[in-house]
């Protein structure tokens, strides 16, 4: 039986452009992980957890729900893989064993984020990184009147900022954007040098880029900077389209339809094959 989606974290049957953007993130993750520990706080269904530990030494997922835990163990079993039930403010997590730390669309779940960026430093090894992201209260929120009810402290970018600035001496910060299943990535210093463009034969218009997600890249030993990126979701959009023809499939409506349409269909067809053979 499938699980139920109550919206707070990513189920993987749901397609969409959220889907999509949590994906790119763990794609521009997957590129630090070879060989390395892995922790990914707020793991949820486990999905980007499995993908990181394909190249990863060890990975750890930590959430605070049990029944995710327990499923995410169950679905995603490998041998450098675990799911451990956690709060992102005390993560039961050994100090300096951990190489990486990836943490998306966590810290706006709570308001302890002091005390989860002391948790996440306590964890870390001395040269270890932080990949978190985090939505731009201004962007996600703000100017479109959104009002998501699972975050309970949503950040603007300075804030943001300031909080990771506070706890790592080397950052580098970024912007995502998703549009119609292809997701952006690009640093806050360039990312308006990219021109994005929609229309139609009538008009053709130039979009302003506004970031709905601030990401950073954090560690005390020296970094370096990512290229722009897009991903690609258009396999996405065939899994979400043939999703919703399945659900129409199952609906009341299309099966009357059906039993209604198929003998003319039937008829039909049995005329054209005579005329055929004729």
């Amino acid at each position: 039986m499938t699980k139920k989606s109550t919206g707070e974290r990513l189920e993987f049957y749901d397609y969409s452009d959220v889907t999509i953007e949590h994906l790119h993130r763990y794609a521009v993750a997957n590129d630090f992980v070879e060989n390395k520990v892995v922790l990914d706080i707020a793991s949820g269904e486990g999905y980007g957890s499995s993908i990181l530990a394909k190249r990863a030494l060890q990975v750890i997922g930590v959430d605070i729900d049990v029944e995710s835990v327990k499923d995410a163990n169950e679905k995603y079993n490998k041998n450098n893989l675990k799911f451990i039930v956690g709060n992102a403010d005390n993560i039961p997590i050994e100090s300096n064993s951990i190489d990486i730390v990836v943490s998306f669309e966590t810290i706006e779940h709570h308001d302890k984020h002091d005390e989860m960026l002391l948790e996440i430093k306590r964890v870390l090894k001395k040269d270890g990184l932080l990949i978190m992201s985090s939505p731009d209260k201004e962007f996600y929120s703000d100017k479109i009147g959104q009002n998501n009810i699972y975050h309970i402290k949503e950040l603007y970018f300075e804030e943001f900022k300031t909080l990771i600035n506070n706890y790592f001496r080397q950052t580098s910060y970024y912007f995502q954007k998703s549009y119609n299943f292809n997701s952006f990535i690009s640093n806050v210093t360039t990312y308006k040098e990219v021109e994005i463009f929609s229309g139609d034969n009538l008009n053709i218009f130039k979009n302003e880029i506004e970031p709905f997600y601030n990401i950073v890249i954090a560690s005390d030993a020296e970094i370096f900077e990512l290229k722009t990126s897009i991903f690609n979701g258009s396999k996405i959009k065939d899994l979400q389209m043939k999703q919703i023809i399945k659900r129409i499939h199952g609906t009341l409506t299309f099966k009357i339809g059906k039993f209604i349409y198929c003998p003319f269909f039937y008829l039909k067809s049995n005329k054209v094959i005579k005329w055929l053979k004729n």
